[in-house]
């Protein structure tokens, strides 16, 4: 199977290039390099079976031979970018979309577009079904992800209706484990950092806004089942294992032996309360659920960002 994969030097798109290529599987990884990571894009090159392209997929594209399927993990995802990198976002999330849907039309491909929780916004249920339709503010701070992933999810739909393309959705929940950014703004490699360098873990606000943290080999899992089902329709995916954001940084705190304790800081506009995935979807469809327990997942994450200090 040939497989072109949007965001390949990033955190998940990484990973699931990885595992496609142990899988046998030949990969075209694409990457603008915006907040990809130059080693990543290394090791993958390692493997014969691996093509790197670095482009914006913004730009027009085009890849030759027979394409099977497209993945697109491509978008700045950290908080960080939601500002610095707002206008890049919400054009990654619409016109390269509509490129990489140009792409698979042309190549009869299978497309999977990466979505994310963030859809449903500040959640009025809990926990969120795929069928919940969200609380986003259009106008806020993170509303150039929020809404861009929305477009994104619209456009990948219409394109299915209108030209039959096969298409899957995947609605990411917060995801963690090696190769991630460690200053991306995030909870985890921000509390990981502070705390191997001595410092206090800093927390927005009391620390009771909960998150379900899913590791990253589970989730990967998850994509490929997805693109493998006959499912079109939305599939969260993600831990349904809820914890406030006090409990994971305590137990990075323990992990790594810190006794420098925790300080809280202001908490951003429109940050989230509460985050747990309904997977009854994942889980029927799929027959998928997430195994690697939180506490090992963390630890392994801090044997990670230790091996690259």
């Amino acid at each position: 199977m040939r497989i072109v994969i949007a965001g390949a030097a990033g955190f998940i798109g990484f990973h699931l290039t990885q595992r496609l290529l142990g899988a046998g599987c030949e990969v075209v990884g694409i990457d603008s390099m915006t907040t990809g990571n130059p080693t990543n894009a290394a090791d993958l090159c390692k493997n014969p079976k691996f093509t790197f392209v670095q482009q914006d997929i913004c730009a027009p594209l085009s890849i030759d031979g027979p394409v099977d399927r497209i993945f697109n993990m491509a978008c700045p995802a950290s908080p960080i970018d939601f500002h610095e990198k707002a206008v890049e976002i919400m054009l990654t999330c619409s016109l390269g979309v509509k490129n990489l849907l140009d792409l698979a039309n042309t190549k009869h491909a299978l497309f999977l577009q990466a979505s994310t929780s963030e859809c449903y916004g500040e959640p009025l249920v809990h926990p969120q079904p795929e069928s919940y339709r969200g609380n986003v503010n259009p106008i806020g701070p993170r509303a150039p992800y929020d809404e861009g992933k929305r477009f994104a999810e619209a456009m990948t739909t219409t394109y299915h209706r209108l030209f039959q393309t096969q298409t899957r959705l995947v609605r990411i929940f917060n995801t963690y484990g090696p190769r991630m950014r460690a200053d991306d703004g995030r909870a985890l490699p921000t509390f990981i950092s502070q705390a191997l360098d001595g410092k206090p873990v800093t927390i927005h606000g009391d620390g009771n806004q909960t998150r379900s943290f899913c590791y990253v080999d589970d989730l990967v899992e998850a994509i490929i089942r997805t693109a493998d089902s006959d499912c079109i329709e939305p599939v969260n995916i993600g831990n349904d294992v809820e914890i406030t954001i006090r409990e994971a940084a305590e137990a990075i705190l323990e992990i790594v032996g810190s006794k420098k304790g925790i300080a809280y800081v202001e908490r951003p506009v429109n940050d989230p309360d509460r985050r747990r995935p309904d997977l009854t979807r994942a889980k029927h469809i799929l027959g998928w659920s997430a195994k690697v327990p939180w506490k090992e997942g963390f630890a392994r994450t801090i044997d990670y960002f230790k091996s690259i200090r």
